[in-house]
């Protein structure tokens, strides 16, 4: 019986009666495309957070006495939180969905940034800066990307997660020369509101346009035939990824991967984000000057990441980590002299490196995150968040290291020449990667 009508036999019995359907045939421009650019606002909107540390160590050093120590120690944890975060908020937007997440971790993003402006003591800005803005920044992470490639792209994916890659640069761009002016011309606690501002007024775009899965909106995910139910929730969020980080611990590609990533986070966001500014200040050269050469950064990043999204679909991963993590360290080692020759100037060679090293940024990302896809199938997206984790603690240690070095010898370069060997052994670690038809994956039950 189907509806009240005797079942005869024109009337297929395998027809699956619960099974749910695409309401209406495709349209013309599939509707991940609008999720990605949701996706790549809502990142630009939060990424104001990540220009600002490097703008205040010098501020917060002058106005509160503070050692370049303590305040990278502040930037540190808010690093580390970052990435230990990833992976749990992966399982939580598996569990309560991508928007709900997203939108919450935007308000604590703003609550902390927002409580900066009244902190008087350096272990408040561990709290406010450290746990708060560290805790909301790493539960909309790299790993946010991922998800959103992984449920609504089957096709074009390591063009998609370049270009939400690539957003956080956008964010920079946008944001760093109107930071670094507030900061010069009306003190740092101006743009620590402006910061709060922003991850505010992406919080409705989130909620009212991003939509979880293709079955939202009864598609199937781009470049797919099939149409798939969207999963039920996923409940112990938590259990499910330290049950995923213990498996992929077990495989040898994880360390090398996790190990790789720890070394690019070291030599981008511990080192460069943090320390470039004062670095470059200390040779004469003004904050907003400084700030922009960063600015310039992030337009090239732009054109990297992307590019590196498209080699991705293209070329060996293995391989194009090898020739970025090669390259990266051989810039690094001529940055010291390059600051030392240019003093208060920006020279040509000076915009070279920001043009090479731009290029170079994050384009590790798309490559990581497809080899996390190729060995780790369903939970890619929570061991790629595991391995940003250590991409993050890499750059907390270098973010505290680089203040310490600072403070002891006065100088920043032996952390320059340090990060350069660093990236010199991530290339050989990403030769060293086997194939998949030697590596058994894992996945969880």
């Amino acid at each position: 019986m189907l509806l009240g009508v005797t079942q005869t036999a024109e009337t297929p019995a395998e027809i699956p009666a619960q099974a749910p359907r695409p309401r209406r045939p495709g349209p013309r421009i599939h509707r991940a495309w609008f999720v990605a650019a949701v996706t790549f606002v809502t990142i630009i909107g939060a990424a104001a957070f990540a220009s600002l540390p490097g703008l205040l160590i010098d501020p917060l050093h002058t106005e509160f006495d503070w050692s370049r120590g303590e305040i990278g120690f502040a930037v540190s944890v808010n690093l580390a939180l970052y990435g230990l975060t990833a992976p749990f908020a992966a399982a939580l937007m598996d569990r309560f969905g991508i928007r709900r997440v997203v939108a919450v971790a935007l308000t604590v993003i703003a609550t902390g940034s927002a409580l900066t402006v009244v902190m008087t003591a350096a272990w408040q800005m561990v709290l406010y800066w450290g746990v708060l803005v560290g805790l909301g920044t790493g539960s909309m992470a790299l790993a946010f990307a991922a998800t959103v490639t992984d449920r609504w792209f089957v096709a074009r994916r390591g063009l998609v997660t370049g270009i939400l890659t690539a957003a956080g640069a956008s964010g920079q761009l946008v944001f760093l020369p109107l930071l670094s002016w507030l900061v010069a011309n009306h003190g740092w606690r101006p743009a620590a509101i402006t910061v709060s501002m922003s991850a505010l007024v992406v919080v409705p775009f989130v909620w009212l346009l991003l939509r979880d899965h293709p079955a939202d909106v009864g598609l199937p995910a781009y470049g797919s035939e099939e149409f798939k139910p969207k999963p039920p929730p996923v409940t112990g969020a938590a259990r499910r990824a330290v049950t995923v980080l213990f498996k992929a611990a077990r495989t040898g590609p994880f360390w090398l991967l996790a190990g790789t990533f720890a070394i690019c986070g070291a030599s981008t966001n511990g080192l460069v984000k943090t320390h470039f500014i004062p670095a470059a200040h200390d040779h004469g050269m003004q904050i907003t000057t400084a700030a922009s050469l960063l600015a310039v950064i992030g337009v090239f990043d732009i054109i990297g990441t992307i590019a590196s999204g498209w080699f991705t679909d293209r070329f060996d991963a293995r391989r194009l980590l090898a020739v970025y993590y090669a390259l990266r360290g051989v810039s690094l080692l001529f940055l010291p002299m390059l600051l030392v020759q240019g003093g208060a100037d920006v020279r040509p060679p000076m915009l070279f490196f920001i043009v090479f090293y731009g290029l170079d940024w994050v384009a590790t990302v798309p490559p990581t995150i497809a080899l996390c896809r190729e060995y780790y199938g369903a939970d890619s997206a929570i061991v790629f968040g595991w391995v940003l984790a250590s991409h993050q603690v890499g750059a907390g240690v270098v973010a505290f290291a680089g203040g310490m070095v600072r403070d002891v010898t006065g100088s920043y370069d032996m952390v320059w020449y340090g990060s350069g060997a660093l990236c010199a052994a991530a290339a050989l670690m990403a030769l060293l990667i086997r194939s998949r038809a030697r590596t058994a994956p894992v996945s969880a039950p």
